[in-house]
């Protein structure tokens, strides 16, 4: 075993940070060291080390194979900066809200070393400076005052042994309470604040001494399991799983797991039906979506009731009429089936006539004068339904006209129902249980809701599987669309997707003018034909713009095929750094204008959820904020805020759903034997409108296409919507 060199000590000024993760802290620092004039590199848990600031560092040199001599950090410790570059260099970048680099070079013109007393001191003396008048000096003594405070938490993070890069958000939500917060009950951060769960958490409890069988953390690491079967699509967790899992991550006896449930259990923290373990939201939405259902089902009114008697013959030869393509039976059964049932769902693969059943039920309704809702559950999928039928269509949360302001709160409910006679949900594989809920709740006794979706797709990013739920139950009446019609069935993307949904590998046929297949089965090598795809060869032979028209999906987060890294790679070819333009990095990440991103949370505030797609049009560093455009609605971001937003130059199939571009290029290697799935890979494809591209092995392509295996999740919607309510349990529904 090889002995660590002595320690040794560094001073120096900090020139650029390089690279840093917001987790752990890692940072890669360019040091200039104390009257030298050239730089080195240090490496280690540096968080909360700010440009210009001066550093004494202690660790000992070591070196790297790929990057050489680099000073290894153990420890270190800051000093405010006291030369007159070191100031300016602090305070252009973008540390201080309201100073950018340009009135950073003012101020320290005028004030030499005195700068940063001067600020913390006699902050109204920076009204001598030109240009800086009475609001942004105040702005400028806030932010001093937040930065303070967020160094406190920093070094209290840092004592206690955890990555200080949590600091801004600590302080954020709870400000000046938060470093007695962090003493009290450090597992409010968990419950609290995104992006720290319950293991940062748990480590700042146990450096405070909290003892490993403590209430408290148990009944927190018990919530936390449970949310993590959550994250995982599961609606619940049996007992017995929910014991075993929290037993193993915090190290203690399933029985004292067990007890504490049982606490849990009694003050309804969480719920038990039966051996099913559920947080409350998603135990109440569960039982909610069956009982309005059944309420919406089983309802003496019908604001479409007269179509149950008419004279179908005669209406079906008005619509063919109206359409050069006559509906086929399966379809006239859809659009019967939507007039004459109060809830109803249309399901089908691409090419087989979902949007021309949605047209021609829009065409009847309008021609009697009825009302028509159309809603998705994304942005993109509103906007493709809406150039489908020539109608508004709203995502959800816009339908249900949701309200953050007043407490996160949807203003369409039981009390102020929606009002049409039909409501029309489109890309219904993609709604959670609570989502479901939610647009349940708002439709009035006596409309008619047509559920719309692709039952071999992916489910939902969020807990349940809606979609698939509802058809299984029998409940429900279903018109499955089989058929690719014959103005479809010369596109290779229709033919091949229907051909993987039936176990059977897609064609590469040479004439192919919309699906190609590049055999390259390495993932490095893979990597590069990709980048090569994308930024040269489609843009050369078809006109499509890299940066607009085609979308990289990949089946893993991780390795060389991976979305990270594919990332990283493209928008260095497609949109790299540039002279004079801004750009910001925030952890590992650097966001340029112009990049592709996506948002990766819900954030009812801001209205961008989880799966949005956008494209960043304005940094400003001196403001510290970024905006972004998503689909016409800018969104601002503040610095602290980008852990919610992440490139989509390539992003993940799950987060394509519902989305459509017009090229997608796929890698699909043996190296994601672990997500190879036929509903992954038939998801992948369908996301485009006019040309795929799979890069990779047909090994990998038949190993998907084989794998029929859908991936259980636990919910029981099914079971409740088999069972029948009493007229009391239904007329008790929302109570």
């Amino acid at each position: 075993m090889s002995q660590q060199p002595p320690l040794q000590e560094l001073e120096g000024t900090v020139e650029r940070i390089t690279y840093q993760n917001e987790e752990n802290g890692y940072t890669v620092a360019k040091i200039q060291p104390k009257g030298k004039r050239y730089e080195i590199t240090a490496v280690g848990t540096l968080s909360g080390v700010q440009v210009g600031e001066s550093v004494r560092l202690r660790g000992f040199w070591t070196t790297h194979p790929e990057y050489g001599r680099q000073f290894e950090v153990r420890s270190y410790t800051v000093r405010l900066p006291a030369t007159i570059e070191g100031i300016r260099k602090y305070l252009g970048s973008g540390l201080i809200k309201g100073i950018g680099p340009v009135m950073a070079e003012r101020i320290v013109a005028h004030f030499g070393k005195e700068t940063l007393n001067v600020i913390e001191q006699a902050p109204e003396r920076l009204l001598e400076v030109p240009g800086i008048g009475r609001k942004r000096v105040a702005r400028i003594k806030q932010a001093w005052q937040e930065q303070q405070r967020i160094k406190e938490i920093m070094l209290f993070l840092q004592a206690h042994g955890v990555s200080t890069g949590l600091a801004v958000k600590i302080y954020k939500q709870y400000e000046d309470e938060a470093i007695a917060i962090l003493r009290s009950d450090p597992y409010r951060l968990a419950r609290d604040i995104y992006g720290i769960g319950f293991k940062t958490a748990d480590a700042i409890a146990q450096k405070l001494g909290l003892p490993p069988d403590a209430p408290q953390r148990i009944e927190a690491g018990l919530v936390y399991t449970l949310s993590h079967f959550a994250d995982d699509g599961h609606c619940f967790a049996t007992r017995e799983d929910l014991v075993a899992t929290a037993s193993t991550l915090l190290e203690v006896p399933p029985d004292v797991c067990e007890w504490h449930l049982d606490t849990l259990l009694g003050n309804e923290t969480l719920i038990a039906d039966g051996d099913a373990i559920y947080l409350p939201p998603f135990y109440y939405a569960e039982v909610g979506v069956a009982r309005k259902l059944h309420l919406l089902m089983q309802s003496r009114h019908d604001r479409l009731g007269d179509f149950a008697a008419a004279d179908w013959t005669r209406i079906f030869a008005w619509l063919d009429r109206q359409s050069p393509f006559p509906l086929a039976p399966e379809q006239q059964q859809a659009v019967r089936m939507a007039f004459t049932q109060r809830v109803s769902i249309l399901t089908g693969g691409p090419g087989t006539g979902k949007s021309t059943v949605t047209g021609a039920i829009i065409r009847l309704l309008q021609a009697k004068g009825r009302s028509v809702l159309l809603a998705a559950p994304t942005g993109r999928a509103a906007k493709r339904l809406s150039e489908a039928t020539g109608l508004p269509a709203q995502t959800i949360h816009r339908l249900l006209e949701f309200k953050p302001s007043a407490g996160n709160l949807f203003l369409r409910d039981r009390e102020n129902p929606l009002d049409a006679d039909m409501i029309i949900v489109d890309e219904a594989s993609m709604i959670d249980i609570l989502l479901m809920n939610h647009l349940l709740k708002a439709i009035p006794a006596g409309a008619h809701l047509l559920i719309i979706g692709d039952i071999d797709q992916l489910p939902s990013v969020g807990p349940g599987n809606v979609l698939r739920d509802l058809i299984e139950s029998e409940q429900i009446p279903v018109t499955r669309l089989k058929t690719i019609f014959r103005q479809e069935a010369d596109s290779y993307i229709i033919v091949n997707a229907h051909r993987i949904n039936n176990g059977e590998m897609p064609i590469f046929a040479r004439n192919s003018r919309d699906f190609f297949f590049f055999n390259q089965p390495e993932p490095e090598p893979a990597a590069d034909l990709v980048l090569d795809i994308v930024a040269r060869r489609i843009p050369q032979k078809f006109g499509y713009n890299p940066l607009t028209d085609v979308q990289v999906l990949s089946p893993m987060h991780r390795g060389a095929v991976g979305v990270g890294e594919l990332n990283r790679r493209l928008q260095e070819r497609l949109n790299p750094a540039r002279a004079g333009v801004p750009e910001y990095r925030h952890g590992h990440r650097t966001f340029r204008i112009g990049d592709r991103i996506m948002q990766i949370r819900n954030n009812y505030e801001k209205r961008v959820f989880n799966g949005d797609m956008g494209r960043i049009t304005q940094i400003d560093l001196e403001e510290q904020r970024l905006i972004a455009d998503f689909d016409g609605d800018p969104i601002e971001y503040e610095f602290h805020e980008l852990d919610q937003i992440v490139h989509a130059y390539a992003i993940s199939v799950h987060k394509s759903q519902g989305s459509e571009f017009p090229v997608i290029v796929m890698p699909v290697l043996t190296q994601h034997y672990m997500m190879l799935q036929r509903n992954l890979l038939y998801t992948g494809i369908t996301r485009a409108r006019e040309m795929v591209v799979l890069v990779g092995s047909k090994r990998a392509i038949a190993i998907a296409v084989r794998n029929n295996r859908v991936a259980q999740r636990n919910t029981r919607l099914a079971h409740r919507l088999r069972d029948t309510p009493t007229l009391d349990t239904l007329l008790d529904v929302y109570a």
